[in-house]
């Protein structure tokens, strides 16, 4: 009887993998919206904060998309490894563009990037910040070319940020509240400046086919906070 249940609870597991590992396709990505999108975000982000993931055939959404991709979102998130894209929104293969640079500043690259995701039909851009950023530390630090020495690419980068720092006003540069401040300032920096220097992009989200938001991801608790406009 054991073995019977053993192999029927098995059974079970298998039909519903099979039955998730359905990958976005050109239809789907066509009749995506902004808001679609961005529900379908909060609800991967609810599924895994609640430990309750979606079931994945890895193997047969790898064969499913060989032949081309489809995504719906593209990410532009922080390096840290404690927040990766896709599985702190519960997605699959082929469902979002993931973009990660550390402190998740906007530079020629990620942009471009951006304008191609747009261009290949993303309905959704995400500039998504995190708790106890070591970028954002760095710059409330105020360190930079000098101070980083022979990390010069460093001290450019952390200087990106500086302008979220500027604009938080911490009057306790030490205190989490600060970090929380200037990392979300950062957040809104990096949406300012995907729409002021890009064009393509400015058009799209003028038109309405393509939204872009921000977000802070919480690294002790798992859940994403979208921020209000």
């Amino acid at each position: 009887m054991k073995l019977r249940m053993a192999a029927w609870a098995a059974f079970l597991w298998a039909a519903s993998s099979a039955a998730t590992a359905q990958v976005q396709t050109a239809e789907s990505q066509a009749a995506m919206t902004p808001a679609a999108a961005l529900a379908r975000l909060k609800d991967g982000n609810a599924r895994f904060a609640a430990n309750a993931p979606t079931a994945h055939d890895w193997a047969k959404s790898v064969a499913a998309t060989a032949s081309g991709q489809f995504p719906f979102a593209a990410v532009l998130s922080c390096m840290d490894s404690r927040a990766p894209v896709e599985i702190v929104f519960d997605q699959g293969i082929g469902d979002v563009f993931s973009l990660r640079v550390a402190g998740n500043v906007v530079d020629d690259d990620d942009l471009g990037s951006l304008e191609y995701a747009t261009k290949v039909g993303v309905k959704l851009i995400v500039v998504m910040g995190h708790t106890h950023c070591g970028a954002v530390h760095g710059a409330i630090q105020g360190l930079g070319p000098a101070e980083t020495k022979n990390m010069s690419a460093l001290g450019t980068l952390l200087g990106k940020i500086q302008p979220a720092v500027k604009a938080a006003q911490c009057s306790d540069k030490e205190s989490d509240a600060c970090s929380q401040s200037v990392a979300e300032a950062n957040v809104r920096e990096s949406l300012r400046e995907i729409r002021a220097r890009s064009p393509y992009i400015a058009k799209a989200l003028d038109s309405g086919k393509v939204e872009l938001v921000g977000a802070m991801y919480d690294v002790s608790t798992g859940k994403v906070t979208f921020l209000a406009k």
